[in-house]
């Protein structure tokens, strides 16, 4: 990425960020490339923000990972997407003798980026994935970014006109195969929103429908 700094937060040029860029961005579209790069930003502005002390790259590599198992190479997958992504991200940072423990908290930031209310406890990395994908995403947080901060990102990193509709239909894409890996995730809006025929699981029906009695 020929980036190196957007509002006081330095991009990671190392050797591993350089490669992760160029799997992401032969993996994505470039609405997905570009969302990725951003949910970084928003990501690290967070970090510096709230004083959190965060691995650069690590946090890079997890926000470029985060939504590849939306693309077609996963068209087979029954497994949620942030866990495809997860796998992907463990197996490419394997290959390059990556520690574990690092490992460990890139697969944590991918798997959980859509389950609200546990990332942001955890370890900085993780929570920062999940908030600058909530920012970029639904704006989640909005009014916490500086106008000159939000103003510089995308001037860097520009939002298609349309993406909040090409978003949702990268997520519907990523999910119809596979409905069922929606559950309990609001990923399941995504599906209702697009298909009238989904249904969702309804928990307290799998309850009472149980081979438990009483």
């Amino acid at each position: 990425m020929a980036l190196r700094e957007v509002s006081g937060v330095t991009i990671p040029d190392s050797k591993l960020a350089r490669d992760v860029s160029e799997f992401i961005r032969d993996s994505e579209s470039d609405l997905l490339f570009h969302h990725s790069a951003r949910v970084y930003l928003w990501g690290a502005l967070t970090g510096i923000r709230k004083g959190l002390g965060f691995d650069a790259e690590l946090l890079y590599t997890a926000a470029m990972f985060h939504d590849i198992g939306l693309t077609a190479r996963f068209s087979g997958s029954q497994l949620r997407f942030e866990v495809d992504g997860a796998n992907a991200a463990r197996d490419f940072l394997r290959s390059r003798a990556i520690a574990e423990g690092d490992i460990e908290t890139v697969w944590a930031a991918i798997a959980l980026h859509t389950t609200p209310g546990i990332p942001e406890f955890m370890r900085p990395e993780i929570a920062l994935v999940q908030a600058g994908a909530g920012m970029d995403v639904a704006g989640r947080g909005f009014d916490e970014f500086t106008a000159a901060q939000r103003e510089a990102v995308v001037a860097a990193l520009p939002r298609e006109a349309d993406f909040a509709q090409g978003i949702i239909d990268a997520f519907y894409q990523g999910m119809k195969h596979r409905p069922a890996s929606t559950f309990g995730t609001f990923n399941d809006d995504v599906l209702a929103h697009k298909d009238p025929h989904f249904r969702r699981i309804d928990m307290c029906s799998v309850i009472l429908a149980s081979s438990w009695t009483g």
